[in-house]
């Protein structure tokens, strides 16, 4: 049986990433070990880290780069490199999981596919509500937020509507998952990509090209997340021209990827 990693992406949040780890502890199936990728967080993060992964049952690693601006494409590939699990799950740290969330992502794992699932668009409003209260419960999912239908659960409806997809600008790297063999024939992603934008979209298309089918996963591998500011765009245009250079040159394997690491 192939073994799961469910990836966490932060940065100096840790009440919306207390939420994220009470919707983990309630998982009906629990991954095979969590890794916390910290992209340059204060020891406040490391100590929620620390208390969590003493209520849990599964190895929790916490790996972490010093903060210089954004990088998420770093830390990824950092956490990617010390995953001893087969699949790879990845989320935001500010996401409320649905307690299938887990369950729904093993069961839809499949040999040359990655999955892109959805989120819901919590509110402001609702959003300071649930970090006051603590609170991860969800009884009338899809009432909430924008794209609320992506709320709804259904075994049934997730046949129907769930299907191969080929576009490169509508994953969710918040809501998606890998084989990790399939992120190392590619170099994992692409570490050029600093400040936010356009890394997902990166990794897809080289992925598609190195012919690792998407898979777009609707009404399961349900998730809630929080609301906040918009990330700056400065680093968009750039982002945008490495993005085009990487479709120009049908670019499979990045140079700028996991086998920089130290």
């Amino acid at each position: 049986m192939a073994k799961t990693a469910l990836i966490i992406s932060t940065y100096n949040w840790p009440e919306a990433l207390s939420l994220c780890f009470k919707s983990i502890k309630i998982q009906r199936v629990l991954p095979d070990e969590i890794i916390v990728a910290d992209d340059g967080s204060t020891q406040e993060t490391s100590e929620l880290i620390r208390q969590f992964s003493q209520q849990i049952s599964v190895p929790v690693k916490h790996v972490w780069q010093e903060d210089r601006g954004f990088r998420l494409a770093r830390i990824r590939n950092l956490a990617i490199k010390n995953a001893e699990s087969d699949y790879l799950i990845f989320i935001d740290g500010d996401i409320i999981l649905h307690r299938d969330f887990i369950k729904d992502h093993i069961e839809n794992r499949k040999p040359q596919q990655f999955v892109s699932g959805s989120r819901v668009l919590l509110s402001e409003e609702v959003t300071k509500t649930r970090i006051q209260n603590q609170n991860i419960s969800f009884l009338v999912p899809f009432l909430l937020g924008k794209n609320r239908l992506n709320g709804v659960k259904s075994s049934f409806f997730s046949y129907l509507f769930s299907k191969n997809d080929t576009g490169i600008y509508n994953v969710r790297g918040c809501n998606m998952a890998f084989w990790k063999n399939d992120l190392m024939a590619i170099n994992g992603f692409d570490e050029r990509f600093t400040g936010w934008g356009r890394e997902d979209s990166d990794v897809v298309y080289r992925m598609q090209k190195n012919g690792v089918k998407k898979f777009k996963l609707k009404l399961a591998a349900v998730q809630f997340h929080l609301f906040h500011k918009e990330q700056s765009r400065i680093s968009m245009e750039k982002n945008n021209c490495i993005l085009s250079d990487t479709i120009i040159q049908n670019r499979i394997i990045t140079t700028h990827g996991i086998s920089e690491l130290p």
